[in-house]
């Protein structure tokens, strides 16, 4: 007979969040309403209240409001980065932005995961990295184990699993290779940036399923 689940032994009491019980209920019951709340509009607040409980974070970050953070002491963030609403760092493990890195809204950074072919369905875990310029559009999925690479881009609602090369754009579910992200050194105008838009979307539809 084959075998099933039994999540009734499910043990992952080899897991070390990484900090005290008492810094564990302080976050989870005074830090991170605070850094969620919508009725709180400041960006500088929420770093302070980050850095507080161990999350290195550079200079000229934004945070918006209703951002999510499991664990913050598992938390780094290069300079001049920006984190949209509703983002969910979900960081068992090391979750790192290096400089000018951009978060829309709603991306989910997953870094745990279990082991189908386990009966217990134990818990694995990964750190995710985005390397420096790189880009992660609004509600994609991260993975455990996800890399971006440098100036890379996830597109809006992929779901990326491993890593995405320098300044290459992956879209779909799967996410699969869509376009080559080129950079220019002038400040582009409002046609052009329409015009931009209007290939990206075309491309990203090329691989969607």
């Amino acid at each position: 007979m084959m075998k099933t689940v039994q999540l009734g032994q499910y043990n992952n009491s080899w897991y070390k969040p990484g900090a005290s019980l008492l810094k564990r209920s302080l976050w989870f019951f005074l830090g991170a309403p605070l850094v969620r709340s919508a009725w709180i509009p400041s960006s500088s607040l929420r770093v302070a209240l980050l850095r507080a409980f161990g999350a290195r974070i550079g200079q000229g970050v934004v945070i918006k409001p209703s951002v999510e953070v499991k664990y913050p002491w598992h938390l780094v963030v290069g300079n001049h980065c920006w984190i949209g609403e509703h983002a969910w760092i979900d960081n068992l493990t090391t979750v790192q932005l290096a400089d000018n890195v951009c978060v829309s809204q709603g991306v989910y950074f997953c870094t745990g995961n279990h082991d189908w072919s386990d009966v217990n369905f134990g818990l694995m875990i990964a750190p995710i990295y985005l390397d420096e310029g790189s880009w992660a559009g609004a509600k994609c999925m991260l993975t455990p184990g996800t890399t971006l690479g440098r100036g890379a881009v996830a597109a809006a609602g992929s779901v990326i699993a491993g890593n995405v090369p320098a300044f290459e754009v992956y879209a779909g579910n799967p996410a699969g290779f869509a376009r080559t992200r080129r950079m220019r050194d002038q400040v582009a105008s409002a046609n052009e940036i329409q015009n931009n838009i209007a290939v990206q979307d075309a491309e990203a539809e090329k691989v969607s399923p």
